[in-house]
Order: C-alpha cells, then sequence, then structure tokens
C-alpha cells in the first residue's frame, strides 16, 4: 500500500468490517466446520476442506486489517487553506474536451472509482495536489496525455443534484 492516511469514513468502514469477521463470520464459519467434522472421515469431506479454507482466508483478512488500522493516519481537519486540493478534498475538473470529472481524494485503503474516490497515491491525484482552482494540469494516462483545469475544490460531498 502507499500512503496511510484515512478518512474517518474510510476508518469506520475498515473497522465494520474487522468487527464483522470477527463477530459475524468467523464464528458461523466455525459452527460449519465443527459440524462437517463431525461427520466423520475429514479427508474427504469437502464442507470440512472449504471451511477449514474459508476461515484462513478470514483469519488473514482480519490480521491484516488490524495491522493495517494500526499504521493508518486519520485525517479529521480541514485543511488551512480550503481553495488548494489536499486529502479529502473533493474536487472538479474539466478535460481540455470539456468532459467534467469529480471525485474525492482518500486513502488507498478506501479508493473505490465507482462510487467517486480516487488515491492520493493516483497520478490524477498527484498531478493536481496543492493546485487550485483555476489551474491547469497535465495527467499522463495509459491513452495518453491529458490536460485538465481545476473547476472547483470542496471538503463536503458536492450535492448530488450536480
Amino acid at each position: 500500500m502507499g500512503s496511510n492516511y484515512i478518512t474517518p469514513e474510510g476508518e469506520k468502514h475498515l473497522r465494520d468490517e474487522l468487527n464483522r469477521l470477527w463477530k459475524v463470520e468467523r464464528p458461523r464459519v466455525t459452527h460449519e466446520v465443527a459440524e462437517a467434522a463431525a461427520q466423520g472421515d475429514r479427508s474427504e469431506n469437502a464442507e470440512y476442506i472449504y471451511g477449514k479454507k474459508k476461515l484462513r482466508e478470514i483469519d488473514r483478512r482480519m490480521q491484516y486489517l488490524a495491522h493495517r488500522l494500526d499504521k493508518l493516519t486519520v485525517v479529521r481537519e480541514k485543511p488551512s487553506g480550503t481553495d488548494r486540493v489536499f486529502f479529502g478534498a473533493w474536487v472538479r475538473l474539466e478535460s481540455d474536451d470539456g468532459e467534467v470529472h469529480q471525485f474525492r481524494i482518500v486513502g488507498p485503503d478506501e479508493t473505490h472509482l465507482h462510487e467517486g474516490s480516487i488515491s492520493i497515491d493516483s497520478p490524477m491525484a498527484r498531478a493536481i495536489l496543492r493546485k487550485e482552482v483555476g489551474a491547469e494540469v497535465v495527467v499522463r494516462r495509459p491513452r495518453g496525455d491529458t490536460e485538465f483545469v481545476i473547476v472547483e475544490v470542496r471538503y463536503e460531498p458536492f450535492p448530488q443534484d450536480q
């Protein structure tokens, strides 16, 4: 993983996942494995073998989440200069062909492009960090360089109707 920054919402999501795995998923799968084990020969018992595999996956994910949460820095405060792009900013850009893009800059653990969030480690975020409204930036993309103008920077979500 790249950056160790995360929004409070992202931290809550990871903690909720860890809690769900610990209190719901792991006990459910442990119960299923115990039932499968009670059926006898474990070497040919598909439910038992699959259940043990699922438990290992859950344990691995829980270990990863616990370790990752210890390393993360939760960014709770807005920057002093809210006219510039920093971590947590909602940004609206216009490309040189007139296409409008909007997204939030978040940590790598909470990036969901379809939900409108990009990683602070992405080429797009790196290109616009510390820039202000009206700045022109060039972003290297797989299909070639694209020029953008920063149209708006906010530290609250954009209204849904825009």
